[in-house]
């Protein structure tokens, strides 16, 4: 595979000029500038990647010769192919677990599931239920799709988003339903590489490129040693060692972490604490929005072993648009194709209870009840806590879930006067005290994508004692951290880049803070109630609390209940026999 795909522009004739370089070979020192004294325009036709001039450290140029009667032009869009993912173990699993729901044996009589909650997990559950002949209604309180992946428009039709998501190629079970939902050309992959600001050196950015002719983990270890901005050799050398019983130990010793923090792992493990600032502060907060602190790190160290172990596991895509209509809506789409349905504006109000503690209906705030065969919960853990009936709290499944709390985050958005030059095609680590990562979305997503004009969406992190101050509060804070990762483009005053509006997104309860000790209190899909489920990024699934997490526990969830399908069944009195179709 080549390094790189197709590049397209137009000159200002109006014709679009492909340059195919998968015949060409580009180091990482070769950069494109292809300039033109005319007015460009930008081409989505030959590519699925936002870009600009392509920029690597060290870069040099060349300008081909012109042709008679050819302007030369600017390069202004890079396709980044599609990593090879699915020929993975982890992708094959994927894809056979979710094959199973499509091969499973028709139900002569469908069972009909309520599920509450459209985000993710919510979305997931039903479209595997689904795949597996059943009729799952789907219920969302609010009037968007997504949860957490949830965006909404302005007055003036710009999107602004919960959170700044990003698809990883470790993320399986997600490819998969990309893949499934045939809209794998809506995900725009950017180069493999990780970018942290240099607090110290205000504007510069230390990066780290992940080599696609080496295999996993050589490309990890070759782009860790290759950078000597951010730790010395000696602090390599010392956290490689930390490292090794890890590697040696394998998963079971990743689960033996979960009672330490990533803190005081580290100094267990005798690794420098420079080693945790200058990386592991920004990687905590972009993980979970807390600290090294506070973070538990069974959460690193199984980010680490994705990203490590899998060549293509760190590589980063950008969704071309808003989650909602992008990803969510086609994934409605499949499950009403399949005979489910999906209900907005559909608050549950109380979960009411036969005398025998099993759920006879969901009470919706409109008035209207809710009868079905099974019933899942799908949203956020404080959602369900504070839904869940007096009678199950004692119960220790449930009771568990005490220590299970979301974590606040803000996602801030600014439109400025301006196109911001000190940024990349690229998620950026800021390495900031408060804030995690960031993106000009203006460049990394087709849908934003404005060529005069920045948007940067950031992610407000530790969010704790920010949240309930006002967005003016928290505006004034950010210009002034962009002030130091932009010193020649912001300042904190507003007298350089000036700001055209902007967008606070506050979410008081966000995934489940993954604190030492909370594993233990993760619960399975399946409760002990008989017909009751849970699905979300807080129960049982390998990925923790994030997006393949939220997407593994749906799939989970209707495993479990397709395994149930006689009991369910039974319960209402009818015992109905799979048949195949």
């Amino acid at each position: 595979m080549s390094l790189f795909g197709n590049v397209s522009a137009i000159n200002s004739s109006g014709k679009c000029i492909v340059m195919n370089l998968s015949s060409t070979q580009i180091t990482s020192k070769d950069c494109f500038n292809i300039t033109s004294g005319q007015k460009d325009v930008l081409s989505f036709g030959c590519c699925d990647a936002m870009g600009h001039r392509l920029q690597f450290p060290s870069a040099r140029s060349f300008t081909p010769k012109s042709k008679k009667n050819i302007s030369p032009l600017k390069v202004v869009c890079v396709d980044y192919p599609r990593p090879d993912l699915d020929n993975t173990s982890n992708f094959l699993e994927a894809a056979y677990l979710s094959s199973t729901f499509r091969t499973s044996p028709r139900p002569s009589k469908p069972l009909k599931i309520v599920i509450a909650g459209a985000g993710l997990a919510g979305l997931s559950t039903a479209k595997y239920l689904a795949d597996a002949g059943h009729k799952p209604i789907l219920l969302e309180a609010r009037d968007v799709l997504g949860g957490k992946v949830a965006a909404w428009k302005d007055d003036d039709g710009d999107w602004y988003e919960t959170g700044l998501h990003i698809f990883f190629g470790a993320y399986p079970n997600i490819q998969n339903l990309f893949g499934e939902l045939g809209i794998n050309d809506r995900l725009q992959w950017k180069e493999h590489s990780m970018i942290f600001a240099m607090p110290n050196k205000p504007g510069e950015f230390s990066r780290f490129d992940f080599p696609d002719v080496l295999p996993a983990p050589l490309n990890g270890i070759f782009a860790i040693l290759r950078n000597n901005e951010m730790l010395t050799w000696p602090e390599k050398v010392k956290f490689a060692i930390g490292l090794l019983p890890a590697m040696l130990g394998g998963q079971a010793y990743v689960e033996a972490q979960d009672g330490l923090s990533v803190q005081d792992w580290m100094r267990k493990q005798g690794i420098p604490d420079r080693v945790t600032t200058e990386v592991f502060i920004a990687m905590s907060k972009a993980l979970n929005f807390i600290n090294p602190d506070e973070l538990s790190m069974q959460c690193i160290l199984i980010a680490l072993n994705r990203f490590l172990q899998e060549k293509h596991g760190s590589k980063m895509a950008f969704l071309d648009g808003s989650p909602p209509e992008r990803l969510c809506q086609p994934i409605v789409d499949h499950i009403e194709s399949l005979g489910g349905q999906v209900r907005l504006n559909s608050r549950i109000q109380k979960i009411e209870l036969n005398k025998d503690g099993t759920v006879r209906n969901f009470l919706l705030n409109d008035g209207n009840v809710l009868e079905a065969d099974a019933y899942v919960f799908a949203t956020p853990v404080d959602i369900l806590k504070l839904l869940l009936p007096e009678e199950w709290k004692p119960i220790p499944y449930f009771k568990k879930l005490e220590k299970l709390v979301g974590v606040p985050v803000i996602n801030v958005h600014i439109w400025f006067d301006r196109k911001l030059k000190n940024t990349y095609d690229h998620l950026l680590f800021s390495r900031s005290p408060l804030l995690s990562v960031y993106a000009d979305m203006s460049v990394t997503c087709k849908e934003y994508y404005d060529p005069n004009r920045s948007m940067l969406e950031l992610v407000f992190a530790p969010a704790e004692e920010w949240i309930s101050r006002s967005d003016t509060d928290i505006i004034d804070a950010t210009m002034s951290e962009l002030s130091r990762l932009f010193p020649d483009e912001i300042s904190a005053d507003g007298s350089k880049a000036k700001i055209l509006k902007y967008k606070v997104v506050k979410t008081p309860r966000s995934v489940y803070k993954t604190i030492p000790d909370c594993e233990p209190c993760r619960p399975l899909q399946r409760s002990p109630i008989e017909g009751f489920y849970l699905a979300g990024d807080y129960t049982k699934q390998k990925y923790l609390a994030s997006m393949e997490g939220a997407v593994l526990s749906g799939k989970f969830c209707a495993q479990a209940i397709v395994k149930d399908y006689e009991l369910l069944a039974a319960r209402k009195g009818v015992v109905a026999e799979a048949s195949l179709v």
